[in-house]
């Protein structure tokens, strides 16, 4: 049951990270390193499908070498954050989710930023 389920989102993540290789408003590298992920675990041959790939491959090949995020990519993700904190103050969500959400995004800021560049 869980082999499919992996496959699946496996190939969901590759196609949201192919979306986002193109579009500069999404990350794909994260999606591409969730396949990855995915694929490891359901399915070699997909797996050596997504890493060997001339486009796609590369993103996941440097994580796995140097977990490393380039400097652009790590402000725009840090960018991305703050902005969509800030959007969300002006929404009337509650204190409690705000503040859920700063723990939240700052940890994952915290974990981006503190990745080596390649």
């Amino acid at each position: 049951m869980t082999r499919p389920v992996l496959i699946v989102a496996g190939w969901l993540f590759t196609v949201l990270g192919a979306i986002g290789l193109v579009l500069p408003v999404m990350p794909g590298t994260v999606f591409l390193i969730l396949a990855a992920w995915c694929f490891s675990r359901s399915s070699p041959r997909f797996e050596a499908w997504l890493t060997g790939h001339p486009k796609l491959g590369p993103h996941v090949l440097r994580w796995r070498e140097t977990g490393a995020i380039a400097r652009r990519a790590k402000l725009l993700a840090c960018g991305s954050m703050a902005a969509s904190f800030l959007l969300l103050t002006l929404t009337s969500a509650p204190p409690i989710a705000l503040a859920t959400t700063a723990l939240c995004l700052i940890a994952s800021g915290a974990y981006v930023a503190s990745r080596p560049e390649r």
